[in-house]
């Protein structure tokens, strides 16, 4: 499809988007009541998280935090609390830093290309944001609207990510953009590609832009938008579980790290110096980041090996009592949980 034959059609899947949008949308907490800062909560825990695990955190936070203001009054280690089991805590962090930005600004910005400059937006959320809160005629792309934009001009061309794809589609996602609804365009979009338009199995009989789709004429939706295959790479952690009358040994990641600090987690073995040789782990559990393919093992040792006051103030004994008022990610959490289990 070429970019005249896209601008006629325009008004058509624009009108069609909305039209079906206003009558299948979910019922979603942010679109409840909405205002500026559910959008912008629901922006930052929606990212790489799918909406039935954010509905749960979504609520709570809420209750925790009603407004910029009692957010940015928060503690860091609150926030990272509230967000634990939703991964990707950079996210939890930035929100956090937003709202204390905007809690000092006498006058928000309402623009995309403004709100740029706050910690964690970036052109998708920036658009999201803008639309749906003050109307900003601002399209965003996605991961749905690079699926949905795919197919719909039938694009083979093979994409290394879906951030360069963005890039590459969002001339077409502006063409298309609802002049009067901007917001409801954009979420509309992402509807689309969350429920109809799927990456498997996509509902081309529910759509209702399916008969402006080259894509579907042409028999290939299912094989579009195209991406580079990204290569895995295998890693195993061995990790030290150390408990006793002191409690267990934990290690709070510093602020200096630039993933998940000032969450707590099992150490590994490498960070206390002991060599793991060939024995057999107490535990072992699989998990996926990214490109990686990561196995834990988990090795117990006796307390009498740790000498705390060399391994630094980052090395800590917890009672298990008092795990659940650390922060900790949803995986250490769960080991620390089954660990216990075995230890009867």
């Amino acid at each position: 499809m070429d970019a005249s034959t896209l601008t006629r059609q325009a008004e058509t899947f624009r009108t069609e988007l909305i039209t079906w949008y206003d009558a299948n949308q979910r019922d979603l907490p942010w679109r409840d009541e909405p205002s500026l800062y559910k959008t912008v909560v629901s922006e930052f825990m929606l990212q790489q998280t799918q909406v039935k695990t954010v509905l749960p955190y979504f609520e709570k936070w809420i209750l925790a935090y009603p407004s910029f203001s009692a957010l940015a009054e928060a503690s860091e280690n609150q926030v990272l609390k509230s967000w634990e089991g939703l991964g990707y805590y950079s996210r939890a962090r930035n929100l956090h830093k937003l709202a204390q930005a905007i809690a000092s600004l006498e006058k928000i910005p309402r623009n995309a290309k403004s709100w740029l400059a706050f910690p964690g937006i970036g052109p998708y959320s920036a658009a999201a944001i803008c639309s749906i809160a003050f109307a900003e005629r601002e399209a965003v792309v996605d991961g749905n609207v690079v699926r949905i934009l795919a197919r719909l001009v039938a694009d083979k061309n093979q994409f290394k990510s879906t951030v360069d794809a963005a890039k590459a589609y969002r001339e077409v996602a502006q063409t298309l953009i609802n002049r009067d609804r901007p917001g409801d365009h954009n979420q509309a979009m992402m509807e689309l590609g969350a429920t109809v338009c799927l990456k498997h199995s996509p509902q081309c009989l529910l759509c209702p832009v399916s008969k402006l789709c080259e894509g579907q004429s042409k028999g290939i939706e299912s094989e579009l938008p195209r991406f580079q295959k990204r290569k895995t790479e295998k890693q195993t952690i061995s990790r030290a579980w150390v408990v006793g009358d002191q409690g267990i040994l934990v290690h709070r990641i510093p602020n200096s790290a630039n993933r998940m600090k000032g969450l707590h987690e099992i150490p590994t073995c490498q960070q206390l110096n002991i060599n793991v040789g060939g024995g057999v782990p107490l535990l072992e559990r699989k998990r996926s980041i990214t490109k990686y393919r990561i196995t834990e093992r988990f090795h117990k040792f006796e307390p009498s090996i740790i000498d705390l006051p060399k391994l630094g103030p980052n090395f800590l004994w917890v009672q298990p009592q008092e795990i659940e008022d650390l922060p900790f990610s949803g995986p250490h959490r769960k080991w620390i949980a089954e660990l216990l289990e075995m230890e009867g």
